[in-house]
C-alpha cells in the first residue's frame, strides 16, 4: 500500500492535489453540495432514503474512527496515511446530509416564522467549509453532528411510518439523543485521547441544551413541517374542479417577481369571494389534517386577527402535491393573510395579499392555469 502511495504522490494528478490540498475542504463542500442538488428528489424516494442513511451511517463511523485512530491498531495497520484523510471524510459527510436538509427544508420553509431555522441549516452548510480546521474540537463535532442527527431522524421516522405529530417529534428527538449518548460513550470508552481531552459532563450539557433549544423551535412553530411541503399556493378569483384537474382563475404578477406566483394586490368585486389554493406534498401514504388560517391586519392595532380556520386533509404520494383550496365571501379591504397549517400550527406556508376594490376591468387582468 506504501508504494502505490508512493507511486500516486509522484504522478501528475498527485502532484496536482498535493500542490493544491489547502483548497480540498472548499471542493469538498461544493462537491457534496452539487451532488445533492443534481440526485435529490422526492424525499420518500428509496434513492434518497439510502443516500441519507448512508450519509448518517458513514458520518457516525468516520467520527469514530477519528477519535479512536490512535488506540486501533488494526486501523493503522491496514489504512495507514489514509486516516488523514478522516476530517476530510466527516466534513464531505456533514456537507451532504447539512446540503440535503437545506433543499427539502428550502422546499417547506415559510417566509415568515420558520425562515430562522431555515437560516440556522444554511449558516452549518456554510460553516461546514471552515469545520477541518476545528474539527479536533470534540465539544464542536459532537455537538453538530447530535443537530444533524436530530433533524435526520425528525424528517426520516414521519416518512417511515407515515405519521407526524407531536409526540413523533419528540421520539424522534430522544431516538436521537440516545444514538448520539451512545457513540460518545463507545468512542470515550475506546479512545484514551478523547478521555484526556473530553469532560463528559461539559459535552452532555451541551448536548442536552442544543436537544431543548430545538424543541423550543418546534414548541413556538420556528421548524418547517417537513416532510410536508408547499409545492402551489395561490390567492385566486375562482377555483372549480374539473374531472381530476383543479381551474384556478387568478391575477399573475409581473414577470419580475419571481418569487411569487400570483397577484399581492387583489382587486375585488362587491359580492366577489376570495380563494386560497394550495398543493402540498406528503409522502405516499402519509395523511395529514391542514388549515388555511385566515388573518386580517387590523390598521387601530396593527396586530393580526384570525377570522376563521377551514380544514382538509392532504394525503400523500402525488409528485406536484394533493390538492385543496378554500374561499371566503364576508370580506373586506385591507392587509390579508392565509397560513397554511397543520393541527400542531407548524406553518407549512403563507399567502399574502392586499385586497382592494375593483374599478375597472383593467385593475384586473385574470389568467387562468389548470392544475
Amino acid at each position: 500500500m506504501n508504494k502505490s502511495l508512493e507511486k500516486y504522490s509522484r504522478s501528475t494528478f498527485g502532484q496536482f492535489v498535493l500542490r493544491h490540498q489547502k483548497y480540498a475542504p472548499v471542493f469538498v463542500f461544493m462537491g457534496g453540495f452539487i451532488f445533492d442538488t443534481l440526485t435529490l428528489g422526492r424525499i420518500d424516494r428509496t434513492y434518497d432514503t439510502v443516500v441519507l442513511c448512508l450519509h448518517m451511517s458513514f458520518l457516525s463511523l468516520w467520527i469514530y474512527l477519528y477519535n479512536s485512530k490512535e488506540d486501533l491498531r488494526w486501523l493503522r495497520q491496514y489504512l495507514g496515511r489514509f486516516t488523514k484523510y478522516l476530517p476530510l471524510a466527516i466534513q464531505f459527510s456533514f456537507g451532504g446530509l447539512s446540503s440535503a436538509f437545506v433543499i427539502y427544508f428550502f422546499r417547506s420553509v415559510s417566509l415568515s416564522k420558520t425562515m430562522a431555522f431555515f437560516v440556522l441549516l444554511l449558516l452549518l452548510l456554510l460553516a461546514n467549509e471552515l469545520l477541518k480546521k476545528r474539527i479536533s474540537n470534540k465539544y464542536l463535532q459532537f455537538g453538530i453532528y447530535f443537530f444533524i442527527s436530530f433533524t435526520f431522524f425528525a424528517f426520516m421516522i414521519p416518512m417511515l411510518i407515515k405519521q407526524m405529530n407531536t409526540f413523533i417529534f419528540i421520539l424522534s428527538g430522544l431516538i436521537s439523543l440516545l444514538s448520539v449518548l451512545s457513540l460518545v460513550l463507545v468512542t470515550f470508552k475506546s479512545s484514551t485521547r478523547a478521555r484526556s481531552e473530553v469532560n463528559l459532563t461539559k459535552l452532555f450539557s451541551i448536548l442536552f441544551s442544543i436537544y431543548i433549544a430545538i424543541n423550543l423551535f418546534y414548541y413556538f412553530s420556528l421548524i418547517p413541517p417537513v416532510p410536508l411541503a408547499m409545492q402551489t399556493g395561490l390567492v385566486a378569483h375562482h377555483v372549480e374542479k374539473q374531472g381530476e384537474d383543479y381551474l384556478v382563475s387568478y391575477e399573475k404578477d409581473d414577470w419580475y417577481v419571481f418569487w411569487r406566483t400570483y397577484r399581492s394586490d387583489f382587486h375585488r368585486r362587491d359580492g366577489e369571494a376570495v380563494y386560497a389554493f394550495t398543493s402540498i406534498f406528503a409522502p405516499t401514504e402519509l395523511s395529514k389534517a391542514v388549515y388555511h388560517r385566515w388573518q386580517w391586519l387590523d390598521p387601530k392595532t396593527d396586530t393580526w386577527k384570525v377570522t376563521e380556520d377551514i380544514g382538509f386533509k392532504v394525503t400523500g404520494g402525488r409528485d406536484l402535491g394533493f390538492r385543496g383550496y378554500t374561499y371566503k365571501e364576508n370580506i373586506w379591504p385591507g392587509q390579508w393573510k392565509v397560513e397554511v397549517i397543520t393541527e400542531e400550527e407548524l406553518v407549512i406556508g403563507v399567502l399574502h395579499f392586499d385586497i382592494k376594490t375593483a374599478a375597472t376591468a383593467e385593475d384586473r387582468q385574470l389568467i387562468q392555469k389548470t392544475f
